[in-house]
């Protein structure tokens, strides 16, 4: 399957005023702060032995809330593999270069592999990141070390499969998911924030601004990192990017934490709800999707953009012209990532410019 912003080499629609306001009811249910849409069936009560814990990173996904409320700009980088980190970085150094930097937002919301574009971004680092992709780029094996998609044993499997093949995000399916992933015979967690911390080559917290999802495991709590967490950047970069069944879990404070784009979003744009404007760098639009997977639904993109309309944010938003789901993870598509990215940037500028002006 392959999508992309319009199926052709051509500009995309880059705001979304004027799209219908959601269809479902925009508020995620705050009683067992999961990560699921409401429905009209009753939601999954919680277990006694999963009271949420009091660190203050458990956030129910709630576009009521309007946690942006009174923000001027925000962005959200979304999850994507191997190939979204590159295709985020070529986007974002080609507009640097163009004099439309997007560093200094008041709140930069980063997913998985947009966590760590999100950490170099506010670290002022796109530019040293990017020369090193192309670098690397030529050298598959060594970024294959950062994405290891083969050799995977039984347990990983079955986690991988389990988030690949989830059609919707209930509480349950995440939990199940989450749990698959905790029996998952991985590396160590401290391997993966190792090889992140060499990537970033810095530790503390670049901004306030900055804020990291991810997903409590057995819980099935979506959690935002911010500064005032006491994480260091890596490991909460490398929670957010624990694909289940890939990459370790993580420890977060007393929780053991697994990529954010497990919870029916990549983009967690409810983050964002009321900020006045909104850049959104996400893999895909929700157009031309009709199967569920990775926990994302039909339509629930849609639903999500219209939702952060609806609460008085102007949106940009943008993605990949085309977009292999199989080669997210794979090596060998960063050359073409960077190049489509930067290419992409370029017929932007302008627009991406006057938008921010």
């Amino acid at each position: 399957m392959r999508e992309g912003a319009d199926g052709a080499e051509m500009a995309p629609r880059l705001r979304w005023a004027g799209l219908a306001a959601p269809t479902r009811p925009r508020r995620f249910d705050e009683r067992t702060a999961g990560c699921h849409e409401v429905t009209e069936s009753a939601p999954t009560p919680r277990p006694p032995s999963s009271a949420p814990a009091a660190d203050g990173l458990a956030r129910p996904r709630d576009f009521d809330a309007r946690y942006g409320e009174g923000l001027g700009l925000g962005i959200s980088l979304g999850g994507g593999g191997v190939f979204f980190v590159a295709w985020q970085v070529a986007y974002l150094h080609e507009m640097s270069i163009r004099g439309i930097g997007l560093a200094g937002a008041d709140r930069v919301v980063g997913t998985s592999a947009g966590a760590l574009v999100a950490a170099v971004l506010e670290a002022g680092r796109i530019r040293r990141l990017r020369a090193e992709l192309t670098v690397v780029a030529r050298l598959p094996k060594l970024l294959g070390a950062l994405a290891p998609a083969s050799d995977l044993g039984p347990s990983q499997v079955r986690a991988l499969e389990l988030f690949h093949q989830a059609a919707d995000a209930r509480l349950d399916t995440v939990r199940a998911i989450g749990h698959a992933a905790l029996a998952a015979q991985t590396s160590p967690p401290p391997v993966m924030v190792r090889k992140l911390g060499a990537i970033l080559a810095f530790r503390k917290w670049p901004s306030a601004a900055l804020h990291v999802t991810c997903v409590d495991t057995w819980s099935g709590e979506r959690c935002v990192i911010g500064a005032a967490a006491g994480v260091g950047v890596p490991r909460a970069v490398a929670a957010s990017s624990a694909v289940p069944g890939l990459f370790a879990a993580q420890p977060i404070g007393d929780r053991l934490c697994m990529d954010g784009g497990v919870c029916g979003t990549g983009t967690h744009l409810d983050l964002l709800a009321g900020t006045r404007r909104v850049v959104v760098l996400a893999l895909t639009d929700g157009r031309g999707v009709t199967q569920g997977m990775m926990t994302s639904a039909p339509g629930s993109t849609e639903r999500e953009l219209a939702a952060l309309v609806a609460s008085g944010s102007e949106v940009f938003c943008r993605v990949p012209t085309t977009v292999d789901p199989d080669a997210l993870m794979d090596p060998a598509a960063v050359p073409d990532a960077i190049e489509m990215g930067r290419r992409q940037a370029a017929a932007d500028a302008g627009d991406l410019g006057r938008f921010l002006a």
